[in-house]
């Protein structure tokens, strides 16, 4: 089944517009989800609002929204003045400027889309837009509005189509300093940092999210189909949390034998294949010797 279109309107570069469709680069389809459900009938609970004062349920005709201006002390905001602020460009993804890919901090991204041309009328517009940030092997800065918020996307070339990528405001991040000024500066050996960037080669690979697995999805799944064909269910013994007391040098040189040790063949070692070799010999030798007496 097609993606359905999660955001149409209109790609606009100066003068230049195109009619274009976003849609979600990711999907939560296939996660294992649970619903809430009463053990005895084993029906599907409903959740309600309850005033947090009275315990009474709330219908929705009394629903509102509330700013929390000090602790238990709320302003109300109507939908009306709400939207009575809503940001004109809703339907427009306005470029305002080009910029070095590499330039843009990861931390700031947030939520990729996949961005198409939304029919055929605009689809040379689009791709001109597109090959101009390949050949220039920019990134470009544009506003969009989702869900009533503005946001600042990136978007650049992908395959055929734009890959947009909602990016986080500057109030949204944390300061990275704050956390890590708590990290000691412990005493490392050179031999040290040698045996770890050893074993980093030993490890080294390209990035193929085909080999990515979730065990932890896959288990919940096993789980699911054994429960519901009535099958027994095993509990496995909780895992001992290894101590946090290790000695470091030992603990890299021991990954090293780990890692030397599993990529040994598995096959018999030349010497064992060569000794069974010669007892082969030997057998048809003495089977051919009993045949001729005989």
């Amino acid at each position: 089944m097609a993606a359905r279109a999660y955001w149409k309107g209109t790609l606009k570069l100066s003068l230049v517009t195109c009619p274009v469709a976003l849609f979600p680069a990711t999907t939560t389809v296939e996660k294992t989800r649970f619903h809430l459900i009463n053990k005895e009938t084993g029906n599907r609970l409903k959740q309600q609002m309850i005033d947090s004062e009275t315990d009474e349920i709330v219908e929705d005709g009394q629903k509102a929204r509330g700013y929390e201006i000090r602790k238990g002390k709320y302003v109300e905001i109507d939908k009306e003045e709400l939207d009575a602020i809503q940001i004109e460009s809703t339907h427009t993804i306005d470029i305002d400027s080009f910029v070095p890919k590499k330039e843009i901090d990861e931390r700031y991204l947030n939520r990729p889309y996949y961005i198409a041309p939304d029919g055929a009328a605009g689809a040379d517009a689009f791709a001109v837009i597109r090959d101009a940030m390949k050949d220039q092997d920019r990134v470009a800065l544009a506003r969009i509005v989702l869900t009533n918020r503005e946001h600042v996307i990136a978007i650049e070339p992908c395959g055929k189509g734009l890959l947009g990528t909602t990016l986080h405001f500057p109030y949204e991040m944390r300061d990275a300093d704050a956390v890590f000024e708590r990290i000691r500066k412990p005493k490392i050996t050179k031999d040290m940092i040698e045996l770890a960037a050893h074993i980093l080669r030993s490890k080294a690979a390209h990035f193929d999210p085909s080999q990515f697995k979730d065990d932890y999805e896959n288990a919940l799944k096993t789980l699911v189909r054994r429960k519901a064909a009535g099958k027994p269910i095993e509990l496995p013994e909780p895992e001992e949390r290894p101590s946090n007391v290790i000695n470091l040098m030992n603990a890299l040189k021991q990954s090293l034998k780990d890692k030397a040790t599993s990529k040994r063949p598995t096959q018999p070692s030349a010497r064992r294949r060569s000794a069974r070799r010669r007892a082969a010999r030997k057998v048809h030798r003495s089977s051919a010797r009993q045949r001729k007496a005989g």
